[in-house]
């Protein structure tokens, strides 16, 4: 069995000790109440992931005041909240974390002050995120601001916190000081790079001010921001040593600003990506510094602290898919440790929707009341019809409370439409779900039986309790003229690569199917990105060379009969794929109704016009229909009969998951 020894030792920052490198990256939860009470279920949440093993963990806090206005989110502006933020930090300190407040303030990215107004900002600059356009602060306000940041930490240190972070990434108010692109000011707080960094030189002067030496200051830095004519790497190294040399104790390195010009926490971002961009700036400071972004395991973690390219890792949304990882892994137990998949349909997209965050493979994050597993009273015989994630979250939480659980599974691999969700470029991780679904479904206790089509006769002779039917879903079947010639396939057989497409391909359907179904087929070139590299790097080929030459796949285009694509996409995977798309050269075409399917390809009509997309193979990508038929074939023969997930109607896998999940907690 591997240990992870440099994962566990302590570390000390300014005189707080840490006792482990594991960081909980700071998280939006928005479960405090609207003025910023600390709430029940906030505590519940920390606890549980205090419990689980973390040595530091970041709260994302607020100062509400004339520049923005932060609801649901901790607060940070009076007194009063000091009773609420005591009971917090408490509570995560009883099970040896240490808690470091994060004072959030979002500049031009939030919506609005409290009183409906515009956000302040250091430019009045529209904000190409939210597309609000804020006010330019005036310098007393400023200044003022600046004085907010030092009360604000001296609060969070009466409320009990380790130390506060300051917030320097993601486009938010320290990067507008920081960046040309958003602030034009003509006084001492814009102008030149020394000008701009005055801001922030400032705020950390003013805290360390109010709360003392040895009470840490960590600074939360893009390590690059990925916009173009802002601050690149070699930019924020010099602001990092600067920072340091006015106080601060810690580097949280992440990348770039929400707007950024490539993704950043996507499924498709390569695993430790950005690992560099903190190796980057511990090459130029002496205190610690965290790597994050995209790492989602604890062998990865190791080796980021055994290459020194940090001196800890942070980890947000892992946390929120199993809080027991750290546990779990200082324990060995690796197979129960549940990975997150970066898919960000319940917490990143959340978050931007201003809608409480939880996780789509873990739906008791941020209720952990409303989901505590009870045992059951009176342990049924249950047979749960259906392998795919609804069926295996429904068969192990029934498991897990007592019940006498078999699973039936037709084919012959659990998983079911999550086994194609991993198949488009970048969306592998979806395999890791189905690989923990699968072994916890063993460890449980659950008794499987695959290649086994359940009817009712079956389940009249053998008698159970309680039936679950989660039989999925079919594509739908539209009724296009010609969608029955040889030259039409079905997604789901591309995706499995049952059929050959030729050089021009239309995919019928703009939604997530179609537009990974479409990256797929693109990506089906003369050479391998890893081929690319190889190549390259020995000299064969140029490097543009090489990676054009990953480009060279089908020609393919989507139509999609609404007006933008990926509508039943969350706005976070929706621009990753897009990006990718386009750099594949997939052709969008919107508002187009596909009339028929001919030889030559397909005919749709476009504001009035009918016009031909020529094609040697037509994708079908318009969804799914539920399967209920056994469902209904069994009322009144099973005492208890439930239906979870596709087979009730076609939905996302965080929504089957999460109806499984109540329904294995409610049997």
């Amino acid at each position: 069995m591997r240990i992870l020894r440099k994962l566990f030792e302590p570390i000390k920052i300014a005189d707080v000790q840490v006792k482990n490198r594991i960081a909980m990256s700071p998280m939006g939860l928005g479960r405090a109440t609207k003025d910023g009470q600390v709430t029940d279920g906030m505590v519940d949440f920390y606890i549980e992931r205090a419990k689980g093993g973390a040595g530091l963990i970041y709260v994302v806090c607020g100062y509400n005041d004339f520049c923005v206005y932060l609801p649901n989110i901790p607060a940070l502006d009076d007194d009063r909240f000091l009773p609420g933020l005591k009971r917090l930090t408490e509570a995560m300190h009883e099970h040896g974390a240490m808690v470091f407040g994060q004072m959030m303030n979002m500049g031009s990215s939030c919506f609005s002050t409290a009183d409906g107004g515009p956000p302040a900002a250091p430019s009045a600059i529209r904000n190409t995120l939210t597309r609000v356009m804020p006010r330019e602060m005036t310098t007393a306000e400023v200044k003022l601001l600046i004085q907010h940041f030092g009360e604000g930490a001296w609060r969070a240190k009466e409320g009990g916190f380790d130390g506060v972070e300051l917030v320097g990434n993601g486009g938010y108010l320290m990067n507008q000081f920081l960046s040309p692109l958003t602030n034009t000011r003509s006084d001492e707080y814009g102008g030149d790079f020394e000008r701009r960094m005055r801001f922030p030189l400032e705020v950390v002067k003013e805290i360390r001010a109010r709360v003392g030496p040895g009470f840490p200051i960590s600074y939360r830095a893009s390590g690059d921001e990925f916009m173009k004519g802002g601050n690149r790497q070699e930019e924020m190294k010099t602001i990092a040593k600067a920072l340091e040399k006015a106080g601060i104790d810690l580097v949280n390195v992440t990348a770039g600003w929400h707007q950024s010009f490539l993704p950043l926490a996507s499924m498709d971002v390569p695993r430790g990506a950005y690992v560099y961009l903190a190796e980057g700036i511990k090459q130029v400071v002496k205190v610690p510094v965290i790597a994050c972004n995209r790492i989602n395991n604890p062998f990865l973690a190791e080796q980021i602290l055994i290459n020194n390219q940090a001196d800890m890792v942070g980890m947000g949304r892992p946390f929120l898919t199993d809080p027991e990882w750290p546990k779990k892994a200082a324990e060995g137990r690796y197979d129960e440790i549940r990975q997150c998949t970066a898919c960000n349909q319940r917490c990143l997209d959340a978050v931007f929707a201003m809608k409480e965050i939880t996780c789509t493979f873990n739906p008791a994050a941020g209720r952990e009341r409303e989901y505590a597993l009870i045992h059951a009273d009176k342990p049924k015989k249950v047979f749960v019809i259906g392998g795919g994630p609804a069926g295996m979250e429904a068969a192990r939480t029934l498991a897990q409370r007592g019940h006498k659980v078999t699973l039936f599974e037709k084919s012959h691999k659990l998983g079911g439409q999550l086994n194609l969700a991993a198949v488009p470029p970048g969306r592998g991780e979806f395999a890791s779900a189905v690989n923990y679904l699968s072994k916890e479904l063993y460890r449980v206790g659950v008794k499987v039986e695959l290649g086994k089509e359940i009817d009712v006769d079956t389940v009249k002779k053998r008698a159970p309790d309680v039936v679950v039917v989660a039989t999925g879903a079919t594509p739908l079947h539209p009724n296009i003229p010609g969608i029955d010639g040889g030259n039409v396939v079905w997604a789901w057989d591309v995706l499995e690569q049952r059929v050959a497409l030729g050089k021009r391909v239309v995919v019928i359907g703009g939604g997530a199917v179609g537009m990974e179904t479409a990256l797929f087929i693109a990506k089906q070139g003369p050479m391998s990105a890893e081929s690319a590299v190889f190549l390259a790097l020995g000299g064969a080929l140029d490097a543009e060379t090489a990676v054009q030459m990953t480009r060279k796949g089908p020609e393919v285009t989507i139509l999609e009969m609404l007006d933008r694509i990926g509508q039943d996409m969350g706005p976070t995977t929706r621009a990753s794929v897009r990006f990718a798309l386009r750099l594949h050269n997939v052709k969008v075409i919107t508002k187009a109704t596909a009339r028929r399917i001919t030889g030559a390809g397909v005919v749709y009509e476009r504001e009035g016009k009918e016009e031909l997309s020529e094609a040697d193979a037509v994708v079908i990508a318009m969804g799914s229909k539920s399967e209920s038929i056994l469902f209904e074939a069994l009322q009144g023969m099973v005492t208890e009969v439930y239906q979870v997930g596709d087979c009730v109607k076609a939905r996302t896998a965080c929504e089957a998951i999460e109806e499984a999940a109540l329904i294995g907690r409610k049997i």
